[in-house]
């Protein structure tokens, strides 16, 4: 039995679908409310609970053998945040798999986190990592960069698709390993039993490294018209977008995150999809919806 935590989320809806598809058994953890349903449809067991109470996860986790958490409090509000859901929820989380005797908890992390990161829901994957080490629960972490899937339509596809510019944090000459959410998922189930996963910290990256202006480079490519960029200072505003982005946003226009996969993507069986190919995909997919 395999639990997702996050499974109503784009990442762990996936790998639900995606395991369920494969045969094996899964359970959810899902909170009162949250749109489960079709999961339990396509053949998931729903457990009823929320990472901030502790007894609904000892439930949640009893007879399971790997657990998979995608969950995080990014877009959520109120009591759900980075301390409650992020720092003592995971914590919960993995007490409860422990005290399961749970084989293997496979933990979706992002790459490059620390406890003194500028980002407060960095900082808690951090100590999340570190508690997880700790705990003598067989681990893998995921450490993934940025997803295509989540900043490329936020950034780049929503703007031009208005006729606006591009908004980019300083030059956009950064480069990022980002990463098609259906590869993350891939990785996260080639892991379970998988040996060279097994108490790993494995960072994940698309099969390129590219700067923002290289990703406006692709669409412009494919649109075949130039898109204009106007360049924002660290911690400026992006708008119509959550606060959240503006932080995160500056903190990358700060490092390079160079991430080398073609090992990792042969050792795991991974077939990973390109920055070209991901932006021809979703501008096909606004076309036939008609965005």
């Amino acid at each position: 039995m395999i639990l997702i935590a996050g499974a109503t989320g784009q990442l762990g809806g996936l790998i639900t679908r995606r395991l369920l598809a494969e045969g094996e058994a899964v359970r959810i953890l899902a909170r009162e409310g949250s749109a489960w349903q079709p999961l339990q449809t396509a053949g998931a067991q729903v457990s009823i609970g929320d990472l901030k109470n502790r007894a609904t996860l000892d439930t949640a986790c009893a007879g399971v053998d790997v657990v998979i958490t995608t969950a995080n409090s990014a877009l959520r509000g109120g009591a759900d945040n980075t301390q409650t859901v992020d720092t003592d929820g995971n914590r919960n989380l993995i007490d409860a798999a422990r005290s399961a005797g749970v084989a293997q908890f496979i933990f979706v992390s992002a790459f490059g986190v620390t406890t003194d990161s500028p980002v407060p829901l960095f900082q808690a994957k951090a100590r999340t990592e570190a508690y997880l080490r700790a705990s003598g629960v067989p681990y893998t972490i995921l450490a993934a960069d940025g997803f295509m899937d989540v900043w490329l339509p936020m950034i780049v596809v929503g703007p031009v698709l208005e006729g606006r510019p591009v908004s980019i944090v300083g030059e956009g000459c950064r480069k990022h390993s980002l990463i098609a959410v259906n590869d993350v998922a891939s990785f996260a189930i080639a892991a379970v039993g998988h040996p060279e996963a097994m108490n790993h910290h494995l960072p994940l990256g698309g099969p390129e490294a590219v700067s923002w202006r290289d990703v406006v480079a692709a669409f412009e490519r494919r649109l075949g018209r130039t898109i204009p960029i106007v360049s924002l200072a660290p911690g400026q505003p992006f708008s119509g977008l959550p606060d959240i982005v503006a932080g995160l946003m500056a903190g990358l226009d700060t490092y390079d995150s160079v991430i080398e996969m073609a090992g990792l993507a042969k050792t795991f069986g991974v077939q990973q999809m390109g920055l070209d190919q991901f932006v021809a995909g979703i501008l096909n997919q606004a076309t036939s919806t008609g965005s």
